[in-house]
């Protein structure tokens, strides 16, 4: 299968940053844009290629910047357009890009348009820009369909007028906070129009495209057919996810990012979906290529249980989809919305094939947690999806081997799918917490920049010194140096490149990338290497295999071989 990358990001490691949660240099309690900008010299250390920020726009954070309030400027806790334009500057003279996160299935509550929207007529211009819709029943006291919101609960609340009375209903897939824009009217697509050039002038690489799946819209809205008594439970819906009149919105997105280019000759966008399939490779398929996304995210791999057959169905059900334009893959383990992989992959269930009795992810799994198996099946993970083609995003703090927070206190939780559910739900705060610059608690394990600071805006265990980047920085055995190890090798080698093809065998999973054999074992017990793959030499490995020609991969290993 041939992959000839052509441009940056067809094979660049990305590195998510949580604004939030990644460095405080004011001594708030939130991170900014100053406190990225002091990390910056950090982030080309470890070898990245570009960095992409979560919305830092303004934003009453209920869902902590994914509602935005204005995609014009940026959030005054996190900073302002002149620190982002500096980040910008400094990042590319240390030869990373800088992405932003566009959200265009939705905005805040207090965003301008919506505010004229609630104060406007049914009916009216201002109302068009969003799902407004009369209720059902006698007195329209009922939504006007049966849809569920992602983050649980009815997709539709109610208006109240200003003398206090019910009036119309208005969409919104996600929590009420966030009004769903209307995608066939015209001034939404012009307000994104101008919102992506904006943050293109200012230098943006391209954009990671925030839940694409909602924005295309059934005409007439229809209910849903045999939805579950429990509001908890997931429900995909046909009628709203990765409908045909989404692509109309892509396609368009497409014509303004390669307009930009002709405009700017040198200037090298991308836009990468976030797109959850629920195992449908090639649903996702019809959304990326020449005429729309250039990447989609391949979240089988980060959804996989830890053994052979899963772990290969789910890069190979990507694969097959894409076979011809595999430069359009985005892989990634980790992410702000879901547990991190260290505890993910050290469920005692990890191992185990799906079935009635195993949750369907790992992230909804109480099996007990062995840290130790998670960090090893984690960095195991990782030299996997490295070479794989196309891109690997890494998340903040996975270079840390940081786990997930399990035991943060209800009364500390901000995130809504929590609060929504009424605690059925845990959410996604676990993998928010402010990342460990130090060993010291002394200034919250220096993620504030700053002495005597307020307290982070999550809490941090009291062990989290342990992960403290200031100690594995210069540590041959810690989890940094393993992942600046090997993304060092695989730019310098160029490894991401050429055919890829599974290689057989019972136990391991295995496949070529170019002249490089990808060698996992996730069996739990040491396999030896057939001598056809050790015919080279040992280029990495995730764990310690003893000399550089080993003929055999311990549990829960990854190794990268010459032929």
């Amino acid at each position: 299968m041939p992959d000839t990358p052509a441009s940056w990001w067809t094979d660049a490691v990305v590195y998510q940053l949580y604004v939030r949660s990644f460095c405080d240099a004011n001594g708030d309690g939130r991170g900014d844009l100053a406190g990225i900008r002091a990390r910056l010299g950090y982030l080309a250390d470890l070898g990245v290629d570009a960095i992409w920020l979560n919305p830092c726009y303004p934003s009453p954070q209920y869902d902590h910047g994914y509602d935005v309030a204005d995609f014009f400027d940026i959030e005054p806790d996190y900073g302002d357009l002149a620190t982002f334009d500096a980040i910008v500057a400094e990042a590319s003279a240390l030869g990373l890009r800088v992405m932003m996160d566009i959200v265009p299935n939705h905005c805040s509550w207090e965003h301008p348009l919506f505010e004229a929207a609630l104060v406007a007529a049914p009916g009216s211009p201002e109302r068009e820009r969003f799902w407004f819709r009369d209720g059902k029943g006698e007195h329209g006291d009922e939504p006007p369909n049966n849809w569920t919101s992602y983050f649980t609960g009815p997709a539709w609340s109610r208006v109240i007028d200003a003398d206090g009375h019910p009036e119309q209903w208005y969409m919104h897939s996600f929590a009420p906070q966030q009004p769903d824009w209307n995608w066939t009217n015209a001034e939404v697509v012009d307000h994104y129009d101008r919102a992506l050039r904006f943050w293109l002038d200012r230098g943006a690489a391209g954009f990671r495209v925030d839940a694409p799946q909602p924005v295309g819209k059934a005409t007439g809205l229809p209910d849903l057919a045999d939805l579950p008594d429990d509001p908890t439970v997931f429900v995909p819906n046909p009628y709203r996810e990765f409908r045909p009149e989404g692509h109309a919105v892509w396609q368009h997105w497409r014509e303004v990012l390669d307009a930009y280019e002709a405009e700017h000759p040198g200037r090298d966008l991308v836009m990468v979906a976030e797109t959850y399939s629920h195992k449908r490779p090639d649903i996702v398929a019809e959304f990326v290529g020449p005429n729309q996304h250039h990447q989609a995210f391949a979240f089988e791999l980060m959804l996989s249980r830890w053994n052979r057959t899963a772990l290969r169905d789910g890069i190979d059900s990507v694969v097959q989809s894409r076979i011809g334009k595999l430069s359009t893959l985005a892989w990634t383990m980790n992410n702000h919305d879901v547990q991190r992989s260290v505890t993910r992959l050290g469920r005692s269930d990890a191992h185990l094939d799906p079935d009635d009795d195993v949750p369907q992810s790992l992230n909804q799994s109480d099996a007990p947690v062995d840290l130790a198996v998670g960090a090893a099946r984690a960095g195991a993970a990782l030299l996997l999806m490295l070479l794989l083609p196309g891109s690997s995003y890494i998340y903040q703090g996975e270079e840390l081997g940081l786990p997930e927070v399990l035991d943060l206190p209800a009364e500390a939780r901000e995130d809504p799918m929590f609060h929504r559910s009424h605690g059925a739900v845990l959410g996604r705060d676990g993998c928010r917490v402010p990342l460990p610059w130090t060993v010291d608690a002394a200034s919250s394990y220096g993620f504030s920049l700053t002495t005597a600071p307020a307290a982070p805006w999550l809490p941090q265990p009291a062990a989290w010194g342990r992960y403290g980047a200031d100690a594995q920085v210069g540590d041959p055995a810690s989890t940094f140096a393993l992942y600046q190890r090997v993304l060092r090798l695989r730019r310098k080698q160029r490894l991401a490149h050429g055919p890829f093809g599974w290689l057989d065998h019972p136990a391991l999973l295995a496949y070529e990338r170019g002249t490089t054999v990808v060698v996992t074992n996730p069996t739990g017990t040491t396999v030896a290497l057939p001598a056809a793959w050790i015919d080279g030499r040992m280029l990495a490995a995730s764990s310690a295999v003893g000399d550089h020609d080993a003929s055999v991969v311990p549990a829960d290993t990854t190794v990268w071989l010459t032929r």
